[in-house]
């Protein structure tokens, strides 16, 4: 929010995003309920001309620039391997410090601040995978009926049922022609599939 605040492009919100990161971390509870539950938080970046994808480990963090006419997504894992547009200064020598890299192999962010097997990412059943496949399929021809069908889809886990449940999802059409409106689609109700 403070992003959208403070910025009129989307690497300057990513700029504010991880400013406020060094400034003061991130924690608190994930969850309305007693248990305590946190995790590191990603982020989808987007304005009419480029989108970005922030993820972070503690103060620590990388970001990758979409390619124009890509797709991408995030589902509660890292998922920025070795193509990394920005980064946290010390990113690589605080890995190294730790001894989860050796400083010589090429890095991989998801590799290396998670238990992740980065090549396992798209192949293996899961939110991040799925919604990789449907993105894919779909590439070249995404419209906001599709985007919607997409966090609709239950089989896939992206709108989850059970002890986690998807409550909202968001769908923004941001055309590069500055003339037209941005339309932004949000669920009234806390079951994306309504």
């Amino acid at each position: 929010r403070l992003g959208l605040e403070r910025a009129d492009t989307a690497e300057k919100a990513l700029t504010v995003i991880v400013d406020l990161l060094e400034k003061y971390g991130q924690g608190g509870n994930c969850m309305e309920s007693h248990m305590a539950f946190t995790y590191h938080n990603s982020f989808l970046i987007a304005d009419r001309k480029e989108a970005w994808v922030l993820e972070t480990s503690g103060k620590y963090w990388a970001a990758e620039k979409v390619e124009a006419g890509g797709v991408r997504n995030i589902s509660n894992q890292l998922s920025i391997t070795t193509k990394i547009d920005r980064e946290h200064p010390e990113l690589r020598a605080y890995a190294k410090s730790k001894g989860w890299w050796d400083g010589e192999k090429e890095f991989d962010f998801a590799a290396t601040y998670s238990y992740v097997n980065t090549a396992r990412m798209t192949t293996s059943r899961g939110r991040y995978c799925e919604g990789y496949k449907l993105l894919n399929k779909h590439k070249g021809s995404i419209s906001s009926e599709i985007m919607m069908e997409i966090l609709r889809d239950k089989e896939s886990g992206i709108n989850m049922e059970g002890g986690f449940m998807t409550t909202g999802s968001m769908v923004s059409v941001l055309p590069q022609e500055p003339s037209l409106p941005c339309v932004h689609y949000f669920t009234g109700t806390p079951d994306p599939e309504r």
